[in-house]
């Protein structure tokens, strides 16, 4: 039986974790390990690694999309900007139009659409239903082991089809 293991550079630091402080004690003789598992420190791990993930999607479609029109400088290019003060949360410029991202606590990262006059303001949640709410919540969802799974009005998100369906809306909103 073939098991399909997800491992990647994040995935392994409660392990280093656990290797550091162990070393540390030997040297010390002090006694202070963490609890890798905890749910608050698993949480935050978890909610920087979405948000880093979403960025990088961004980046790499924006790129793209500004390639595809032609001079990344012009008016008509989607820009990117860090906000200061925060961990990872950023947003989305163009044609007086924001779409921020935000983590708002360890179990919640926040998306809206935001105009020059500093108002939120409704989106759809898929092509088919009418705007409802002014700030989406992406929400972590605790399950059995402490798995983390991220998920949108009770769904698990897939952080590709987030971060298309997100452009695609703010592209043809900041198209005006």
């Amino acid at each position: 039986m073939e098991m399909n293991h997800e491992l990647n550079a994040h995935s392994t630091k409660w392990i280093e974790n656990l290797a550091i402080e162990e070393i540390n004690m030997e040297e010390t003789g002090m006694v202070e390990f963490s609890n890798p598992g905890s749910i608050e420190i698993n949480l935050d791990e978890s909610s920087i690694e979405v948000m880093e993930e979403i960025r990088e999607l961004f980046e790499i479609f924006v790129t793209k999309f500004n390639q595809l029109r032609g001079n990344s400088a012009n008016s008509k290019a989607i820009k990117i900007f860090k906000i200061s003060n925060t961990v990872n949360d950023f947003m989305l410029f163009r044609n007086s139009l924001k779409l921020i991202v935000s983590r708002k606590s360890p179990d919640l990262i926040t998306v809206g659409f935001m105009t020059n006059s500093g108002g939120f303001f409704p989106t759809k949640t898929n092509s088919f239903s009418e705007p409802t709410q002014s700030i989406h919540e992406i929400r972590a969802h605790v399950g059995a082991f402490n798995e983390i799974q991220w998920t949108f009005q009770g769904e698990k998100i897939n952080v590709i089809s987030l971060v298309k369906y997100y452009l695609t809306e703010f592209i043809r909103l900041s198209s005006q």
